[in-house]
């Protein structure tokens, strides 16, 4: 098999990435080694940066987002049992975002694909990426019960942080920088409309806790827990008991409760791999890098990366110059960093340590209030919430 551009991952990144290179007439084909029913039940983010929205927009996938997703001018800080609202506004431009849940996304960009091209493969396990120094790298892989060849110009690992895009770097080139945080999220889905018009971002009695929606009648919420927690441990009542006592604030609100429709634990991590490119291999998306999602910026950063790819490969096809492409990793490594240190900023703000004291939680305390009485302050965690101008694009 033959193409000009060979896309590891059928997750949001390479779904988009194949799209947006579709639209501007290069071939493509998307490999996914799983099966399409996972692809699209995977429960991930769901706020949407400005220019995610108008990505999904420009390649078609659209439609269903704006009639559907709902648009947020503002998220609210609790603490001290006070509520503060951050308004975007505030920021350059009085951007906003989009509440649109990730698997909404990946099943407008799936239904696209199948429809309209290009190739996308489900089941279709990637073994190796071969040659990527070369001018003619290889994905071999397995798909129908036997060992292929996908020969490629180009290979874009868009497979995730456990894929093998990332292992096809050698040792000798690749650096990592990590940072792993000492408590996980415990995400709840529940049939319930949300007791909150916007994002609830709570440091209150026992930690963090997040209330989030899915659309006016589910609620999506998190809770700051241990590491290793096992969600048999939180049963419904626990967690409602919990999210009362973190978003208990002085006032008449109150906390619908309904009936709970999912539970998962995630660790929280930072990690950022350099290069972002070696040779025609390039990473997008979790293949290159990890934030914890109290800044909302992981499918945003993945869709960023290839709308930056996009793009340079856009104008390598118009030109023939190959400038963009050989500044792709330097160009998303200054906004990786940026949003690794918002998502850590905002992180750190929000949650207690273990090892936290008396002390500690007072700087905490003073962070935000700085935050309620700063407008400046204030315009820079909005100007970075909704988004930073993607250079040399927006």
């Amino acid at each position: 098999m033959r193409t000009s551009v060979g896309i590891i991952g059928g997750g949001p990144a390479g779904l988009l990435l194949a799209r947006l290179l579709h639209t501007a007439g290069i071939d493509c084909v998307v490999l996914e080694n799983r099966t399409r029913d996972y692809v699209e039940q995977r429960q991930r983010a769901g706020i949407l940066e400005r220019g995610t929205v108008d990505a999904l927009r420009a390649c078609g996938a659209g439609a269903r987002m704006d009639a559907e997703g709902l648009v947020h001018h503002g998220i609210e800080l609790r603490f001290d049992r006070w509520s503060h609202r951050i308004d975007f506004s505030a920021s350059p431009g009085g951007r906003s975002v989009m509440v649109y849940a990730q698997t909404e996304v990946v099943k407008d960009l799936v239904a696209l694909q199948l429809a309209e091209g290009p190739p996308l493969f489900f089941e279709a396990e990637a073994l190796a990426v071969e040659k990527p120094e070369s001018d003619h790298p290889m994905v071999r892989f397995s798909h129908g019960g036997r060992e292929q060849f996908l020969e490629c110009d180009y290979v874009i690992g868009c497979d995730g942080f456990h894929g093998i895009a990332r292992a096809a770097i050698p040792a000798a080139v690749r650096r990592t920088y990590e940072r792993s945080y000492p408590y996980s999220w415990l995400g709840i889905l529940a049939d319930v409309p949300p007791s909150c018009d916007e994002l609830i971002y709570a440091r209150g009695e026992g930690g963090f806790a997040l209330h989030s929606m899915r659309s006016p009648t589910v609620s999506r919420f998190y809770l700051q827990v241990r590491n290793g927690s096992d969600p048999a441990d939180w049963p419904d009542e626990r967690i409602w008991d919990e999210l009362d006592r973190r978003f208990a604030v002085d006032g008449d609100w109150s906390l619908a409760r309904g009936p709970l429709t999912a539970k998962s634990v995630t660790p929280m991590r930072s990690h950022v791999t350099e290069p972002m490119r070696y040779g025609r291999l390039f990473l997008a998306g979790d293949a290159a890098h990890i934030v914890p999602p109290t800044g909302a910026k992981g499918l945003n950063l993945a869709v960023s990366d290839v709308r930056v790819l996009a793009h340079a490969f856009e104008h390598h096809r118009r030109t023939g110059s190959a400038e963009l492409l050989d500044g792709y990793s330097d160009l998303c490594l200054r906004r990786v960093w940026q949003a690794t240190r918002f998502s850590y900023d905002m992180t750190t703000m929000l949650h207690s340590r273990p090892d936290d004291d008396a002390f500690d939680e007072r700087v905490h305390l003073a962070r935000l209030h700085h935050l309620a009485a700063s407008g400046p302050a204030a315009a820079e965690l909005a100007e970075n919430y909704t988004g930073l101008p993607l250079e040399g694009i927006d």
